[in-house]
């Protein structure tokens, strides 16, 4: 059976894969410098994604406006689009559910190794709400 998804529900993957590593950008921002090497990590991560899931997070969510001016914002647009993208593979290609849900996981992963040891309370906390996110569909 072949999958069809529409430009629309592309970009609602490409927004929720993108938009977690964004969060977790916005909380490694928090304190330290290292935001650019998260979000390095973390697209790096998704870039390196195979199957379904990897074809489609080969190109960025251009239509997607994840530059947001506070974390809560952001959090409103992606965590919302994290339970869609997983709502959305579910019904439409349950084979690939489990490949996104992983993918973000290394991704949000990545960006937390940013920092040698655990993570920071404000980077455990989004990869907690994140992850949240993803099993909420």
């Amino acid at each position: 059976m072949s999958v069809i998804l529409t430009e629309q529900d592309k970009l609602t993957l490409r927004t929720a894969a993108y938009g977690a590593v964004e969060l977790m950008t916005a909380a490694a921002a928090a304190g330290k410098p290292g935001a650019h090497r998260a979000a390095t990590d973390g697209s790096i991560a998704l870039s390196s994604a195979t199957g379904l899931i990897g074809h489609v997070l080969a190109k960025y969510p251009k239509g997607a406006k994840l530059n947001s001016k506070t974390v809560a914002t952001l959090a409103d647009q992606v965590l919302p689009a994290l339970t869609a993208a997983m709502s959305l593979l579910n019904k439409q290609a349950p084979e690939e559910a489990d490949n996104f849900r992983s993918t973000v996981v290394v991704a949000i992963k990545a960006a937390a190794q940013t920092h040698r040891g655990e993570p920071r309370p404000t980077l455990a906390d989004m990869i907690r709400k994140i992850t949240g996110a993803l099993g909420a569909a």
